[in-house]
């Protein structure tokens, strides 16, 4: 089996063995996906094998590749043109009609970026990214406009945070003062407070794992118990691994708790 994909919406795993499933177009043979969810209290027991190119997932399931290249070679990477965009569309034809919102987002301690989404989507993109608050501050009729609004802030305020980042907020707290001072200067149409049931009282271990019992994920982070340590670990660095059931045979680094 291989990780092929993960869901940051739900929380989930996408696994695939890599057999053609005899379904779809015979030149480009897929594989069935299986979903793993990644609810809390769930036990993963993977062991990580080799790691090469995870290959695409489409409707029609996923379409092996044995590229070196990981997790997807030149040929499965496809960057979405629109996060590059500040205004001047990059499209052959601009097609981002609909309401869209531009958006604060906290990251505990004190870290902020501004984006973009369209409205309707707005909790759900704030939650792939594991915000822990968010803020609503202007809602414009597409999406040309908004980029334009999210590049002017963008000179002050980030649009994006690294994972890393992210992960140094485990288990702590947003600084309020700060995050309300931000606020302020927009005076948000709507805010949001998001808690994602880690309970994380220290900070949990980088490591690159499929093994323990989850707590859960924020955005695509994956928070799991294992062997009295507390692990997190970037889905995006599993995917592409090779993996059998059994769980990890590595020896890991513990964190400070393990040791009472």
């Amino acid at each position: 089996m291989q990780i092929v994909g993960y869901d940051t919406d739900d929380g989930g795993l996408l696994l695939s063995d890599g057999a053609a499933d005899g379904h779809g177009d015979p030149r480009h043979p897929t594989a069935a996906v299986e979903y793993v969810s990644l609810d809390p209290g769930t036990n993963l027991s993977y062991r990580l094998g080799d790691r090469h190119c995870a290959g695409v997932v489409t409707d029609d399931g996923h379409r092996p590749c044995d590229a070196d290249d990981a997790p997807r070679c030149p040929d499965h990477t496809s960057t979405w043109v629109c996060a590059r965009c500040t205004g001047t569309c990059l499209k052959d034809e601009m097609d981002c009609f609909d309401d869209h919102a531009v958006y604060l987002a906290a990251f505990a301690p004190d870290t902020f970026k501004v984006g973009v989404t369209k409205e309707w989507r707005l909790e759900t993109r704030l939650r792939e990214q594991g915000a822990d608050r968010g803020a609503h501050v202007r809602t414009v009729e597409n999406g040309r406009i908004a980029r334009e609004i999210e590049a002017e802030l963008a000179t002050e305020i980030p649009d994006r945070v690294r994972v890393p980042e992210k992960r140094v907020g485990l288990g702590r707290a947003v600084d309020e003062t700060a995050w309300n001072a931000l606020c302020d200067d927009f005076e948000p149409v709507e805010t949001f407070a998001f808690d994602y049931g880690l309970d994380c009282s220290e900070r949990p271990v980088a490591e690159t794992l499929a093994t323990g019992t989850v707590r859960g994920t924020k955005g695509r982070l994956l928070v799991l118990d294992h062997g009295g340590s507390t692990y997190a670990v970037d889905l995006r660095d599993l995917v592409g691994y090779e993996v059998v059931t059994g769980g990890t045979d590595r020896r890991l680094q513990a964190s400070l708790g393990a040791f009472g």
